[in-house]
């Protein structure tokens, strides 16, 4: 099987090496730009393709997960909500994290996904993930139409704080862009994080505050709590849609977007040392 390869043009001739260095890599990334579309656009088409109710399903899910942690939540637990409607609390900290949890299984699951194109041709492999990732924003934008529809119905339509909503979303395109690269890594030589993957994900639901108000964890460990990224990511979008009635926890939100840049830049790093192993692996 052939290695990973670049190709460097050096005065007349062709020399093609192991692709170890970053030479090229990042403006070769910027070339292949239109495979990631390609490939995004590729992976919407499948999706609903061979379904009966096709692009519905963007909707259905949040309105199920909606439904379920409103009645466990606000009707079962009877936690306050702070004067919000509670599914439309549940709804604001639902939509970021289906993002996120979407981007990191469709990123992680990736490279395995599409072997024969690892193997037979060379291209930046971090194509492969980012394009996953880049997917989910269709589902996100899809079911964020239903988010405005839920807050025009119940009369609690967002301020001019909604301006910063775009931000808290390319916040979680980072952190989903660092995990979906680590464990698309990792898949393509340990095939078991594809049973990893579904577990993280579920678990990572009930660690974040997405069926109930993160002002409800205790000032003590409010701090610590926010170790999960998706945390500030949550409560940013809380803070940029529901007017007033959510406080945005500063030392919080820092420490998420100081992790998610962490675990992007390391996900890269690590990616970029294991990608030339990728086609004989896979």
């Amino acid at each position: 099987m052939l290695p990973d390869r670049n190709m460097n043009a050096h005065v007349g001739e062709i020399v093609i090496e192991a692709g170890k260095g970053t030479r090229r890599y990042w403006s070769d990334l910027w070339i292949y730009r239109e495979l990631l579309y390609f490939l995004a656009w590729r992976d919407i088409l499948v999706r609903y393709k061979q379904t009966v109710i096709g692009v519905a399903w963007a909707l259905i899910q949040p309105l199920l997960f909606m439904s379920i942690l409103t009645f466990v939540f606000g009707r079962l637990a009877k936690l306050p909500a702070g004067g919000v409607p509670y599914p439309l609390l549940v709804l604001t900290g639902l939509l970021p994290w289906l993002f996120f949890s979407q981007a990191l299984t469709n990123a992680g699951n990736s490279l395995v996904g599409n072997a024969n194109m690892v193997s037979k041709i060379y291209f930046p492999r971090m194509i492969i993930p980012l394009s996953a990732v880049v997917v989910c924003l269709v589902d996100f934008t899809i079911a964020f139409v239903l988010l405005l529809l839920l807050a025009l119905m119940l009369g609690a339509l967002p301020d001019w704080r909604i301006l910063a909503l775009p931000c808290f979303l390319a916040l979680a395109f980072v952190a989903a862009a660092g995990a979906g690269l680590w464990i698309g890594a990792l898949t393509v030589k340990y095939r078991d994080f594809r049973y990893v993957i579904p577990f993280l994900v579920q678990a990572g639901m009930y660690i974040s505050p997405v069926g109930f108000n993160a002002a409800l964890v205790p000032e003590k460990w409010k701090f610590i709590y926010s170790l999960n990224p998706m945390v500030g990511v949550i409560d940013g979008f809380r803070w940029s849609f529901l007017a007033g009635q959510s406080v945005l926890y500063l030392p919080g939100l820092f420490v998420s977007a100081l992790l998610s840049v962490a675990l992007l830049l390391t996900g890269v790093r690590f990616f970029r040392k294991t990608e030339r192993r990728f086609a004989d692996i896979i």
